[in-house]
């Protein structure tokens, strides 16, 4: 679930091993994991520098990044070195731990600061990334954490998007305020934080539009649409989160890195890692950026999506899906 600040409840029991179980079993399916085999290709033999060539390949095929790469296999070789790998299975392990090394510090779910009335988070992301269905996802988690929750349709620009969000609305029993389409989108978001006000809301979800993180004069109408928040409320919005797609690979590093310096970006979010995503790009994404990674999605339903698990979503990367999550792959001195 989500997380209300001072408190820090864990997500339901029922909740979680069945989302990670599922991580597990989508992330990098088929033969796609990082170790696949490479324990039956170079069993019994010491660790070489073919083994670290192999694995490097499949680092940057993964989407894993050259520098975030070579991150991770200098501190290999450096204890290769000092002879402390003796064989594969003691490799991936270190892999495993590398990557954990790199994803922990931003895996910080997000905490709705109840000291902020609403409190505000302005959705943002390319056309296509899932902006509409992580809204309404979040917006379920909220009502069933008992929190009021209204969401704003600010993607003016396609009826489409208005419609489906109304739907998420009704859905999970949020309220929702729209204008007609082609309207202002600071104008409905400005509109919707009055009327949230009044109605005493917890929580606004803002919708906005798809754009390409290459056009500029988009971007620039997206900051217009922080500054209209902020004119209502000078310390909103208090999450600016993108949602960005797993399937685009490192472009999705791109783009995360135009969306934060346009409109500050303080978490993400990363859908459709059930489809060709290779997850790698998580890891570049933390490494470079360092931008709290709130959530993960993996399918379309709503059990399909949850906070983000560094433990877990390293084993699964590393090791496929009979890992258990922050456990050693199968087979590890």
């Amino acid at each position: 679930m989500f997380r209300r600040a001072p408190e820090n409840a864990s997500p339901p029991p029922e909740e979680r091993p069945g989302f990670l179980a599922r991580l597990r079993k989508r992330l990098n399916r088929g033969n796609s994991w990082l170790s696949y085999d490479l324990a039956e290709l170079f069993r019994g033999r010491q660790i070489d520098a073919a083994i670290l060539d192999e694995l490097e390949t499949r680092l940057i095929t993964a989407d894993v990044g050259i520098e975030a790469t070579e991150r991770i296999l200098g501190e290999l070789r450096r204890r290769v070195a000092r002879k402390e790998l003796a064989n594969v299975e003691a490799l991936i392990e270190a892999l495993r731990r590398s990557i954990v090394e790199i994803l922990a510090p931003v895996a910080r779910p997000l905490v709705i600061d109840r000291s902020h009335r609403p409190f505000v988070i302005l959705v943002v992301g390319v056309n296509g990334s899932g902006k509409t269905t992580t809204i309404g996802k979040l917006a379920r988690r909220c009502t069933e954490g008992g929190l009021s929750v209204l969401v704003a349709a600010g993607d003016t620009f396609r009826a489409a998007a208005i419609e489906q969000l109304k739907v998420w609305a009704e859905r999970t029993g949020a309220a929702f305020a729209a204008q007609h389409p082609g309207a202002d989108p600071g104008a409905v978001v400005f509109d919707a934080l009055a009327a949230a006000r009044a109605r005493g809301s917890d929580v606004v979800l803002a919708d906005t539009a798809g754009r390409l993180h290459s056009q500029s004069h988009l971007m620039e109408e997206l900051r217009k649409v922080k500054r209209v928040i902020q004119r209502a409320d000078a310390s909103a919005p208090h999450e600016v989160l993108l949602v960005l797609d797993a399937n685009q690979g490192q472009n999705a590093l791109a783009q995360a890195r135009q969306f934060s310096q346009a409109v500050g970006v303080t978490g993400l979010t990363l859908t459709k890692l059930d489809g060709t995503a290779k997850g790698g790009i998580v890891v570049a994404i933390a490494n470079e950026l360092r931008i709290p990674i709130r959530y993960v999605g993996i399918g379309e339903s709503a059990e399909d999506f949850g906070e983000f698990d560094a433990d877990a979503f390293a084993a699964a990367l590393v090791a496929g899906p009979q890992a258990a999550p922050g456990a050693p792959p199968e087979g590890t001195a």
